[in-house]
């Protein structure tokens, strides 16, 4: 099961596990993107693709979700918890019903989702656990505040759930990209990314396939070297000089 499945990421994952053989249920609000995904994927792969139209940025999505599936009885053995989205503004100038949304989205929604199947998870064995963070969950980020702390959250969570299902056979992961060639700065705002570079979303999905791919799959992953070597220098600097940095890279995209 994969969500935020009709776009970026979460669309790239469903194409390549469908190339696998693997069946799938995909989970977004978009209802014709999501149909018109689905379609696809069986026509090309002959794969079972069952499409859940579902805004879970609305309270008590999770538990929907999880009604859902068991009323369609879909035999849900991986997880791919993708579903979230950033606010690029000042704190005190964000919309407030906006921020609630954000926080349901990226925190309650993927917690709910998470505790509803991976008791069965844990039971298959052999299935994937993945919850998208970023590398914005490593540090605070200005203009970026709700959005880091939300995956900050995702990032701890998912780590202690590694720790948690380790010699059950379920492989946990959070995967931290940076910023990714996707409708995310759609939705953010194109200032978002600080005006770095964008990493190609296929590179990402496959550098995560792979990481998921090794016998012992590390608790989280940063993809791309680049940002890897950021996060690094941002904790040797510490949070003063971190934080004044970002700033000045953020309050420079402001400008341009």
């Amino acid at each position: 099961m994969i969500t935020g499945a009709s776009s970026g990421l979460g669309a790239l994952f469903a194409r390549r596990l469908a190339a696998r053989g693997s069946h799938l249920v995909l989970v977004a609000r978009r209802a014709d993107r999501l149909e018109s995904l689905a379609a696809e994927l069986t026509r090309q792969h002959g794969v079972t693709v069952t499409p859940i139209t579902m805004d879970l940025a609305q309270p008590g999505a999770g538990a929907k979700l999880a009604a859902v599936v068991a009323e369609r009885d879909l035999d849900v053995t991986s997880l791919i918890n993708n579903a979230g989205f950033g606010t690029h503004a000042l704190f005190h100038e964000a919309d407030p019903r906006r921020i609630i949304d954000e926080i349901t989205l990226n925190v309650t929604s993927l917690t709910e989702i998470s505790r509803a199947f991976i008791g069965r998870l844990r039971a298959h064995g052999g299935g994937v656990l993945v919850n998208v963070a970023s590398i914005a969950g490593y540090q605070p980020s200005p203009t970026l505040a709700v959005y880091a702390a939300t995956k900050a959250y995702v990032l701890s969570f998912t780590e202690a759930l590694w720790s948690e299902s380790r010699g059950t056979g379920l492989r946990v992961m959070a995967l931290s990209p940076g910023a990714t060639a996707t409708e995310f700065f759609d939705v953010a705002g194109q200032g978002a990314d600080g005006g770095t570079s964008r990493m190609s979303a296929d590179t990402v999905v496959d550098l995560a396939i792979k990481a998921l791919d090794r016998r012992n799959p590390p608790p989280s992953l940063i993809t791309g070297a680049r940002n890897r070597i950021m996060m690094g220098a941002s904790r040797l600097a510490g949070r003063r000089i971190t934080l004044a940095a970002l700033g000045a890279m953020m309050r420079q995209t402001e400008r341009r």
